[in-house]
This record gives structure tokens, sequence and C-alpha cells, in this order.
């Protein structure tokens, strides 16, 4: 589940006096509520669901790590997804279908631009006057990497520079949603208002709550939802989104790798490369129109699939790669997730690190460091330079790969080395790596094969644990999708490790399917039916002591009764499926009957068997306070609080009511300010 929003309404929890002599333990949160015996389970699929708003447009924003774009769809015409205007600006070889994750802030800190015009402008200021302006990339990795993120982490500028990662991915977004509502407005002639955009922004499955978290929040700074009106922002999980899109292929849409008849009129005799390359121009050709029809059939791939069908996604982008496993549920075609979201930070970043530790070990680290911080603009430029050369690497190529290195790296290395650039390569012993006299590097495609290798070795490796899992068996397909998955090396590599198991499939256009199907996703959230929970969830409660069974350490000695503090009571267990709206109801009692303040506390953990909430990975993520203060006296002297979590969507919901008086509060979890 994605982020969570809970709403919570908790209860009693007075803290009472206790006698330092009386009790050995120091309670961690004294919830000061215990579960009514016998304890009751109970699940509920008939929680009062929210009324469904309606919306005029579905706009899902794929956030990329190194590229970045946005589609939509009008509720009337759901078979219908557009693709966001081009871009001004583009490189060479590379489709401007969507704009690089850039963004550039003023002196003063203020947005100026973002994506192409957000690099071109910055490239083009003088030297002496970029160095005091803020320049951002490739900045999304930040949330996964970071372990104890907040709303106070900050990212650093090209110029060292720092600024609040919650800023910057806020004006990302808006810059988002103002093209977003700018192309809908002049398409329909009048103002487009944002109430009435559903907004759907993607991130890995892999990424962890607070990462989640903090991209709504994010997308609230940014004015797309609010608080108050969480509903009109989903947040997808990348692979979910693209599993969705590849429900609906055609067999003209898709690359089979592991055919052997035509597909798309290539016979697999052509090379994957070639093949692959042949089916990019027959899309580019069809480009014109940004309008992408989905029919509203199940596709042929999926006509072949029968209940109970297992397949896998496999999301190879920029910065992670991310791995869903899914079930096939017929007669609707709904999706149940069978093994949690995995990955790791595989992505086709791990190929520019490669490049840059061969510069390192051809120029020098310290002057590699120098240079970025010096020539922020050049150092763009090479990387651009390199990324276009990226995307020619394929199994079967024989001519070298040119990289133009930029006048002032060449410039800059003499004045701060004393020697040339073609000296440097000629004692760096790199023998795959030439000079060429027109100011370029000359790479042997072996060399850039070998760029490529640990980040391919790494997916593959994850890829081959993953089949290995018992959940795993009998996989029909493979969907390859993702920024990455356009590399040949990377189709290669997959293949030859597992065709015999499983067939592998490339959506054509590949970069766009989590696009794709994040709009259908916002179209028609219900599809996906059952998710692995990431976490454990519970509460803290008191319990009685029970000599021999529970620690002396816990022992809580409260008006003469001996109590078990810092109980982990568990709602849901990591890994454990939930079905969409699933409810998990529990009831407590306070343990103290005077108690005039209920508190509950909402803790999580990665792990599935949690006995006490002070163990290490345990963290708090909700609080709910219910006042009983001013209720009537024929209360009840054994009251029941009834406690709901709510389970299976991207957010998870929960709510507590005072059974005696109706009285409830609600409250949001929060893995950010804990």
């Amino acid at each position: 589940f994605d982020d969570l929003l809970i709403i919570l309404s908790f209860f009693p929890a007075e803290f009472f006096s206790t006698s330092a002599y009386s009790s050995p333990a120091k309670s961690l949160g004294d919830p000061g509520i215990t579960p009514l015996s016998p304890s009751h389970i109970v699940k509920d699929s008939d929680a009062d669901d929210a009324v469904e708003q309606l919306f005029l447009v579905v706009v899902a924003i794929d956030f990329g790590t190194t590229s970045s774009g946005y589609a939509y769809s009008f509720t009337k015409e759901p078979e219908c997804i557009h693709v966001m205007r081009r871009w001004e600006g583009g490189d060479p070889g590379v489709s401007n279908q969507k704009t690089p994750t850039t963004i550039l802030l003023t002196p003063e800190r203020k947005f100026h631009s973002f994506g192409y015009a957000a690099r071109d402008f910055y490239h083009d200021l003088d030297p002496t006057e970029s160095k005091h302006w803020l320049y951002f990339e490739k900045f999304k990795m930040k949330l996964h990497t970071t372990g104890n993120l907040t709303m106070e982490t900050d990212l650093t500028a090209a110029n060292g520079k720092k600024v609040k990662a919650l800023e910057i991915f806020a004006y990302a977004l808006q810059f988002f949603k103002e093209q977003a509502l700018k192309e809908l407005s002049d398409q329909g002639g009048s103002d487009f208002e944002n109430t009435e955009v559903r907004w759907v922004i993607t991130v890995p499955a892999i990424w962890k709550q607070p990462a989640k978290q903090f991209m709504r929040q994010a997308a609230y700074k940014a004015g797309m939802a609010s608080p108050e009106n969480p509903e009109q922002l989903i947040i997808a999980l990348e692979p979910e989104a693209a599993s969705i899109y590849c429900r609906k292929l055609r067999l003209h849409q898709m690359i089979d790798l592991s055919s052997r008849a035509p597909v798309n009129g290539y016979s697999p005799s052509d090379t994957i490369g070639t093949g692959f390359t042949q089916a990019k121009e027959h899309v580019r050709r069809n480009r014109q129109s940004r309008t992408f029809l989905v029919e509203n059939v199940i596709g042929e791939i999926w006509s072949e699939l029968e209940e109970g069908d297992r397949y896998i996604v496999v999301d190879s982008g920029g910065g992670t790669v991310d791995m869903t496993v899914h079930q096939i549920r017929l007669p609707e075609g709904h999706l149940k997730e069978l093994y949690k979201a995995t990955g790791g930070p595989y992505g086709s970043l791990g190929v520019d690190y490669e490049f840059e530790k061969l510069l390192c070990k051809i120029f020098g680290e310290d002057f590699i460091e120098q240079f970025k911080i010096k020539r922020p603009a050049a150092w763009v430029d090479l990387m651009i330079a390199f990324e276009s050369r990226k995307r020619a690497a394929a199994p079967d190529r024989t001519n070298p790969l040119n990289i133009t290195l930029p006048f002032s790296f060449i410039d800059y290395y003499k004045k701060f080395r004393g020697h040339s650039v073609e000296h440097a390569l000629r004692k760096s012993n790199v023998d795959f790596v030439k000079w060429s006299s027109q100011g370029m590097l000359r790479m042997s495609p072996d060399a850039m094969n070998a760029l490529f290798k640990p980040t391919i070795d790494q997916i593959i490796q994850h890829l081959s644990d993953v089949f290995d899992k018992p959940e795993v068996t009998n996989v029909k397909f493979l969907f390859l999708v993702g920024g990455f998955a356009e590399s040949p090396l990377l189709q290669q590599a997959v293949q030859s490790a597992f065709g015999s198991r499983c067939r592998v499939i490339i959506p054509q256009d590949v970069g766009l399917t989590i696009l794709k199907g994040a709009v259908l996703f916002g179209l028609d959230p219900a599809v996906i039916k059952v998710r692995r929970s990431p976490l454990t969830y519970g509460v803290g409660v008191l319990n009685r002591f029970v000599e021999g069974k529970h620690p002396p350490e816990k022992l809580l000695i409260k008006d003469g009764t001996r109590w078990c503090t810092d109980v982990f009571d568990k709602f849901i267990s990591a890994d454990q499926s939930v079905a969409l709206g699933e409810t998990v109801t529990r009831s407590y009692t306070p343990a103290k009957p005077s108690q005039l303040v209920i508190v509950i506390n909402i803790y999580s953990s990665e792990q599935d068997n949690v006995s006490f909430i002070t163990e290490s990975g345990v963290k708090k993520c909700g609080t709910l306070r219910l006042d009983l203060t001013g209720t009537d006296a024929s209360v009840p002297s054994r009251r029941e609080i009834k406690t709901l979590m709510q389970f299976g969507d991207t957010e998870i919901k929960a709510m507590a009511i005072d059974v005696a008086t109706s009285k409830s509060v609600k409250v949001g979890i929060d893995f950010l300010n804990y």
C-alpha cells in the first residue's frame, strides 16, 4: 500500500500515576488499553466506502529518475490515452516523448524551468554566472537511498548548495500540474480546473513507506490535492501500472523475444537489436498522433492466460528495477499480487556510474570531482553525449562508439594536470578506449558492453532469486518494461537467462508503458484486487502479565494489577495477502475504567513476527487520541473501543469508535515525522 492515510480514531490512555517502586518496567507508550477477551478479528468487506468522486479527466505523471512525462484520458472516453505535447529541445538519438528530470532554480532559489528548458538554459549561462544557479538532475534516487527520510531532507545542487528535497519535488510536480492544466484548457477552449482532475503519480513499488508518503506530501504542496481531499491523488506502483497496460496489448503492439514465428512482420532471424530498431521505426511512423487507442478488449496475450496463471513484470528504469508477480483472476481479469514487489537500485544510472568510474581511472578521481564542480554545464554536456552512445550499444555491434569530449574538458584538464587528454589516455593503460584526433573518446563495443555488465548482472541475479521462490513457479510471461528495457543488451540477457522458462515480451514504445498503465489505473483503481502488505501493522497494548511467558522487565503494576507492557498487538503481517477494501476490526477496553483520554499508538515493522513495540525496526507511525471527558455517566464500566483498519488499497485507512457513545477520531499515518 502506498502511502498511508490512516484515519484512526483512538482512545483512552490517561497516563495514570505509577509508583516507581511498584513497577520495574518503564513503559514506552503506556497506551492504557488492553484487548477485550476474547479479542475478535472481523474480516469485513462492507466497510463504509467513501463516496466516489467524479472527475472529468485522469492525468498520470511518470516522475522518473532520468526522464518524466504525463498522459491523460477523459473519463467519458477511457479508451483514448493522450500523451503530452512534444517537448521543446530534445537530444539526437533520444525520443522526446518525455523530458529529462532536471530542474533549475534561480540564484534566489525560485523555480525557473524544468526538463530540456532547464538543461539548455543552464548550459548557456556564462560559467561565472552559472555557479550561482541551482541545477538538479537524477534527484529522485535520493528518496530511495535515504534511510531516515524526513520533511527536512536536503538535496545538493550541481554547485554544491543544498535545498530541501520537499521543495524540489513540489516544484517539479507543480510544473507538470500547470503544463497538464494548460494543455487541457487549450484543448477544451476554456479554463480547466484542478478540481476536475484525478492525479496519478507513479513510484517504484520497492520504495519504502516514507518515500511514498513524501511524494504525496510534495503533491499536496504543489496543490494537486489536499489532506482534506486525498482521493484526488492516487500513488500508483510502477510495475502495477505496467501490468495493467500489458493486459491490453495486441500482437502488433509488442515484441515477443521468445517467438519463433514472425512478430510485427520481423522474423526472429533478425537480431534482437535490429528487430527492435525496426519496430521502433514502425512506431515512430505512427507517432504523429499523441493519442493511443486502448481497446476495451483483453489483448491477445491475455487471451492465452487462464484462471490462476502467473506472470512477472520487470520494470527497469533509470534509477531502480522493480519486479512484481501477478496472477490473473477471471472472469473480470482482476490482478492478484502473488509475491511482494522486489528489486533494487539497478537502473540504467548504474551504466552512467560505470562510465564515470572509467573516466576517473583515465583522468583521475580528483580531476573528475573538480571538473563536475567547476564546469558543471560541460559535465552535463558530456553525460548527454554518453547517453546517446549508450543507447547505440547492442550485442552484435562491431564498430566503435565515439563520445565527444567538450572543449572545456580538454582545456580544463590541461590546466589541471599540465598535460593533454591524449597523454592521459596513453598513460592510463585502458587499451579499449582510444583518443580520436576529432576530439572524441573512441570506445570499442566490448568496452561499452562492459559498462552495462555490472548493472545487468545484478538484474539477472535478482530475477533468478525471484524465479527460485515457490510462489513464482510456472510463470507464463515476463513483461520487460521501462526505459532501460529499450536496451538490446538487457533484452538479450533476460531472454537468454529466462527464455526457456517463460515468454519474454516487450511492449512497443516501452518507455511509455508505465505512463499509459497509470492512466488506466486512475480510471479503474479497483483493477488490482489483492496486494501483499509490505509491513506488519499493529498497536501498542497492555496484556495481563503471565509468569514464565512474559519477560520480567516488562512487568508494570498499576493499582494492584500486574500488566505486561509494550505488547505489539498485530493487525496484519508483512507479506500477508490482503483483498482490496478488506477491514480488520479489533476491540479494546481501557486498562483503567476511569480513564478520560484514550491514546492508541500505531506501529509498523518490516518483520512479520513482532512481540513488543520496543523491538528493533518497530516504528511508531500514528497516534490516536479520544477524549472521553464530558460523556454521559451512564456509560458502562467495561467500555468497548472498536478499531478498524482497512487494507488493500494504496492508502490504508483506519478508524476507531467508542461503541457506547459513537464518538470517534481520525488521524493520518505518518512515516516522516515520528
